[in-house]
């Protein structure tokens, strides 16, 4: 039982982590609130359901390639433009992408919620030490934790990482040093629409459903788990999206049964008085970076 627990709420905190990482990455490169974030999740969502009959590793590449186009697509048409606009703007500019991509998605392919049928060996559950673990918590914790580690390599170890890292401390201050906004803006959109079709893929197998409106708690996910990190620290926006995660799965395994609908008001409740604590986030500095 606590093994079966510890997978859930560590599989929970890697996703939500994950989903956390891609609205931290565009606030401290381009100062941008991206709230068409949970679009890109849209989109991938909406491959898995595309190619359902299809071999789910296939599906799944295939909700990169559609999040990576709309990201990119997006961020040409509609960011692009915008690099010297202040925060608000920008962040208004997010606002009007999102509403448009659903009013697309709501009158074209998705006017109603569809449902995806789960792939047969995702619902199997298999003997993991010593417990009964199911293949999609597994699989959950496996994906998104590889997908963590390799942000975590590419941040650290490569030559664009270091780029992206230096521009989400002070991109004034890198482009004046030689990086190029050309390569490193487009290059943490296509990060991010990595990351969201990831995401989706494993939220459509959890749910077993799409949406025109299912992007919007992912977002408000990523959202919030950066917020409680800091929005100015990658490691802590990962940071805060794990804790959110973890604290989710524990709060449904401890809360009693007429209680669970109150999940959500005990989580914020939490996470208000952690704020209040320390507005900047865990691991953030002591000033949070808007423009």
């Amino acid at each position: 039982m606590i093994i079966e627990f510890l997978v859930n709420a560590v599989g929970l905190g890697a996703l939500y982590a994950l989903l956390t990482i891609g609205v931290a990455l565009l606030f401290g490169v381009l100062g941008l609130m991206n709230f068409a974030y949970g679009e890109l999740i849209l989109a991938g969502a909406f491959a898995m359901y595309l190619f359902r009959d299809q071999p789910w590793p296939f599906a799944v590449l295939m909700a990169i390639l559609f999040s990576v186009v709309v990201a990119v697509v997006s961020e040409r048409l509609a960011f692009h433009p915008l690099r010297d606009a202040d925060p608000v703007t920008l962040m208004i500019a997010s606002f009007a992408v999102s509403l448009a991509l659903q009013s697309v998605a709501r009158m074209t392919v998705l006017p109603r919620t569809k449902g995806v049928p789960p792939e047969s060996f995702l619902s199997h559950r298999i003997e993991f030490l010593g417990a009964d673990v199911s293949v999609l918590d597994l699989l959950t914790l496996g994906l998104c934790g590889v997908m963590l580690l390799g942000v975590a390599w590419l941040m650290g170890r490569t030559s664009l990482g270091i780029q992206l890292r230096a521009a989400a401390e002070d991109f004034r201050m890198a482009s004046s040093l030689g990086v190029k906004a050309n390569l490193v803006i487009p290059a943490a959109f296509v990060i991010v629409g990595v990351l969201s079709a990831v995401g989706a893929a494993v939220l459509v197998a959890r749910q077993g459903s799409v949406s025109a409106e299912m992007g919007l708690q992912p977002m408000l996910i990523g959202v919030i788990g950066a917020v409680l990190g800091g929005m100015s620290s990658l490691k802590g926006a990962a940071l805060g999206g794990f804790l959110l995660g973890a604290a989710t799965a524990l709060l449904e395994s401890l809360l009693p049964t007429d209680l669970i609908a109150f999940r959500d008001a005990f989580l914020f409740s939490a996470l208000i008085a952690v704020l209040v604590v320390r507005p900047q986030g865990l691991l953030s500095g002591t000033k949070v970076r808007v423009s």
